[in-house]
């Protein structure tokens, strides 16, 4: 392992990625994104994403890129994060049915269908899904974990945001961070 950690925002799908991506840029992280995926109405600040993350089982080659910045990678794909990298990964963890509601919400304004899998069926997989992420994740010598829930973090963004900022060296500015929560855009609540 050289240099700077990679910073790793992770969670599933709809678990408040996107707001902790724009809090450590806010706070004085440098992002690696592409702008490939832009603002929508679902994510109305922007989705914070880099492309090439999608193929990280086949292409690592651009984690030496990601030193020292912070990068977004969904649940489903830390497994394959390389242990030649240091990683400091800020998991975020929302209320499930909050999850799945957004989902649905997303699908429905794209014209997709909602109803393929039972909310029951996708809570179990879920619970099931994020069970084993944790255990792969404390099992890794390469990685530190910070979880963050993200209906704290909407509730009372302070603590949240000085907690990730001495998690992440405590460099950060969290005041700054704090500032861009946004509780208007937190509209599939429990």
């Amino acid at each position: 392992m050289s240099g700077a950690a990679v910073t790793v925002v992770s969670g599933l799908p709809r678990s408040g990625t996107s707001m902790m991506m724009r809090m450590l840029e806010a706070g004085g992280l440098p992002v690696l994104v592409d702008g490939l995926r832009t603002a929508d109405e679902d994510n109305p600040r922007g989705y914070y994403e880099f492309e090439r993350v999608k193929q990280l089982e086949h292409d690592t080659a651009w984690l030496p890129e990601a030193r020292g910045k912070v990068v977004k990678i969904i649940s489903a794909l830390l497994q394959h994060l390389p242990p030649s990298e240091r990683y400091r990964v800020v998991f975020m963890r929302r209320d499930l049915g909050e999850v799945l509601a957004s989902q649905r919400e997303m699908l429905r304004r794209r014209g997709e269908p909602t109803d393929a899998t039972r909310d029951e069926e996708m809570a179990r997989f879920f619970t099931s899904h994020l069970r084993r992420v944790e255990g792969w994740l404390a099992a890794q010598p390469a990685c530190d974990v910070l979880y963050v829930s993200y209906n704290d973090l909407l509730r009372e963004p302070g603590p949240s945001s000085h907690e990730v900022a001495a998690f992440l060296g405590g460099e950060l500015d969290a005041a700054r961070m704090r500032e861009v929560v946004s509780q208007r855009l937190y509209r599939q609540r429990g």
